[in-house]
């Protein structure tokens, strides 16, 4: 699928900084999003110092001599770049992106390169290869689809992490994931919405008897339990913003009776360190084994959140004990699991309108969940259709790497980013959008408005909460504000069903 490329006007938009001259003047640095001050002085010398000290205690050094060896700048990932689509600008070519680092490491950091260098006196890193640095990088999603094009096989998306990484370890970083993170890993509530646990409790009492009211059955959201098969990690922000999203997991929990709890001292699985710090996604990956442990939790579950459940997945193993740490598994897993056991009944009447699935890069890039969702929203959305393409070769929604969480480029993000997703929903014709990602679901909501779609964006867990149907056992009669089981044992405990 290919889109068209953005008129003079909006491309204008798109690049249009809010930043003042004098913030730009004072950080010798003209990008779009905010970054807090640092020193300014001796730049090229500190990411080199800095890009030296991240191989020198990882294994980057191994990929980037692979890399530099099989790097053809061919361009066929042009073809795969939803980003390039939009604008046509050379630069926006991934290998033309993922150059601009490679060719700081065959400079300073390989032997041919420092002898050339020497000899030549070309090739030095500058202030002004740093800036170009600093923009791209966070112009790319790094949704990684251009890698399933590159016939040598190297991982764009990787690259531009190595880049950011080394950026922010000399202060270049975009400011909405340094306050994030900085709540997250240094404030006194311990994640990145700064919502305060007993706000926590509350919105889950809160939303314990909405359910209440709509399904008559006694639906909990069960805090520190002790020895649960599954311990719960949702993106924070579904806390404050995805009831319904939040109320549908609880509820397929009440229909199967599997044992789950929310912990209390670590509730939010946002991730942003694989976005820009590998030290940073130690940190918080760290920070959700001993929650677990805490718990004597049996399983880590991630709730609809495609880049906390690829960090979780992928580095928990890598940060957290190996072939010894704690099994990861995927809200949609479960779902799609319980759903085949038979424990899970869907009314197939309820959702009557067209229904589309957005596949999150983080989950289904590397094929990990890309049938489950589908197969469970067919069974009961009747009018369920495909988008093209999807899968691991999606299209990204053009909010990834971080970027939808950088408010100040959202022009960026919809008119640019976007713009190729925009055209495959309107294609679609659907009327919902099932997103199972925080981030997709912000990005898509806005991309939504700024772009004049007709549909509705929710969660895979949203439809699921509107069409499960409950045994009549687990059903309550509300009379005269007392609760009566229908068996007549009478409301449980607050202990009970935890």
């Amino acid at each position: 699928m290919k889109t068209t490329v953005i008129t003079d006007q909006e491309r204008e938009k798109a690049l249009a900084t809010i930043k003042k001259p004098e913030v730009i003047e004072r950080q010798k640095l003209n990008v779009r999003y905010h970054v807090e001050d640092f020193d300014v002085s001796d730049r090229p010398r500190r990411f080199l110092e800095a890009f030296a000290a991240i191989l020198k205690h990882s294994n980057y050094k191994m990929v980037l001599d692979h890399f530099i060896r099989m790097t053809a700048r061919c361009s066929r990932c042009a073809v795969a770049c939803h980003i390039y689509q939009a604008t046509g600008d050379p630069k926006d070519i991934p290998c033309y992106r993922s150059g601009l680092l490679l060719d700081v490491y065959r400079r300073h950091f390989t032997l041919g390169g420092m002898v050339r260098g020497r000899v030549t006196g070309a090739g030095y890193l500058t202030d002004e290869k740093i800036e170009e640095m600093a923009d791209s990088f966070y112009n790319c999603t790094a949704c990684r689809r251009c890698a399933l094009e590159c016939p040598l096989g190297l991982d764009h998306g990787l690259i531009t992490h190595l880049g950011r990484y080394i950026l922010s370890e000399i202060g270049i970083v975009p400011r909405a994931l340094v306050v994030s993170v900085r709540a997250q890993l240094e404030g006194p509530y311990h994640n990145t919405s700064a919502v305060p646990v007993p706000a926590l409790k509350d919105t889950l009492e809160f939303l314990e008897d909405d359910m209440f009211e709509e399904k008559s059955v006694r639906i909990k959201f069960p805090t520190d339990v002790e020895g649960s098969d599954y311990v719960f990690f949702a993106p924070v922000s579904d806390y404050l913003m995805e009831a319904d999203t939040l109320m549908g997991i609880a509820s397929v929990f009440a229909a199967t009776g599997d044992s789950w709890t929310i912990g209390t001292e670590d509730f939010d699985a946002i991730n942003y360190g694989l976005f820009y710090n590998d030290r940073i996604m130690e940190r918080v990956i760290k920070k959700v084994d001993s929650e677990t442990r805490r718990l004597n939790g049996k399983r880590v579950l991630i709730g609809e959140c495609g880049h906390a459940s690829r960090t979780a997945k992928n580095f928990l193993p890598t940060f957290c004990g190996g072939s010894d740490s704690l099994p990861v598994m995927n809200i949609l897993e479960y779902t799609h699991k319980v759903w085949k056991e038979g424990k899970l009944k869907l009314n197939p009447d309820v959702v009557t309108e067209k229904v589309a699935y957005h596949d999150p890069c983080n989950l289904a890039r590397n094929r990990w969940i890309v049938n489950q969702p589908r197969e469970v929203l067919r069974s009961f959305c009747r009018n369920y259709v495909e988008m093209t393409p999807k899968g691991e070769d999606n299209i990204c929604c053009g909010g990834g790497g971080g970027t939808v969480s950088i408010d100040e480029i959202r022009p960026y993000r919809t008119t640019i980013g976007g713009k190729l997703k925009a055209d495959q929903i309107r294609k679609s014709g659907c009327e919902i959008l099932v997103a199972p990602c925080a981030n997709c679901k912000k990005q898509l909501r806005e991309l939504v408005e700024d772009q004049g779609l007709n549909c509705r964006v929710v969660g895979f867990h949203d439809l699921i909460y509107k069409a499960i149907e409950f045994d009549d056992s687990l059903k309550v009669e509300q009379e005269e504000g007392v609760d009566q089981v229908k068996n007549g044992q009478g409301r449980p405990s607050d202990g009970e069903g935890k």
